[in-house]
């Protein structure tokens, strides 16, 4: 089953801007969330297949309105409230 992410081969995205600034993060927070990733990767907090899966699921609206790093972000923050590191709110 196709999910939102596999925008290959789908029209209307407008062009792809080939402009590359060199730069690995714009925004401080940015490299805030790849260190948050790369530290519960490392403490096994979840595995790296469990993170791109989260992604992948991200409603339609969400993972097409957010950056890069905005869905890494909503990604942690879903795997860890599932698997009961944080209190989301939630219930």
């Amino acid at each position: 089953m196709s999910r939102i992410h596999d925008v290959g081969g789908m029209e209307g995205f407008g062009p792809v801007d080939p402009a590359d600034d060199g730069l690995p993060f714009h925004p401080d927070w940015e490299a805030r969330v790849y260190a948050l990733n790369v530290a519960l990767l490392r403490q096994g907090a979840y595995r790296l297949d469990e993170f791109r899966d989260a992604i992948e699921r991200l409603p339609p609206s969400v993972y097409l309105d957010s950056s890069y790093y905005e869905r890494w972000f909503a990604a942690i923050e879903q795997l860890l409230g599932r698997k009961g590191v944080l209190d989301t709110g939630d219930g």
